[in-house]
């Protein structure tokens, strides 16, 4: 069963990385030119870390399904053309640790 779960996580942010590449070449014409932060790369970047990191929050969906739709959303967002999503995914990683250490640590 683990060796499925495994396969499932791989299969998951394979398909992520390609469709996040596919999207952010349709939506970013030019190489990195933009400064400013994609609101949706960083909705997606927090949803995915978040769901990634801390799995056991969500007690009604199996551990394995919440870390596989995490690591499609993070994929998404890491996928992207060259330069895009650096900060977004910088972000989201920060705020899904502050969940993780008020989880672990104050609750």
């Amino acid at each position: 069963m683990s060796e499925t779960i495994y396969l499932l996580y791989i299969l998951s942010f394979v398909l992520g990385s390609i469709v996040g590449l596919v999207l952010s070449y349709r939506k970013y014409k030019a190489p990195f030119t933009i400064e400013k932060i994609d609101l949706l790369a960083l909705a997606l970047s927090i949803i995915g870390w978040s769901l990634a990191l801390n799995s056991s929050l969500i007690t009604f969906i199996p551990y394995y399904i919440t870390i596989t739709i995490g690591l499609f959303f993070l994929a998404l967002v890491l996928g992207m053309r060259p330069g895009y999503g650096t900060k977004e995914t910088f972000i989201g990683i920060i705020i899904a640790l502050i969940i993780w250490i008020i989880r672990t640590v104050v609750l």
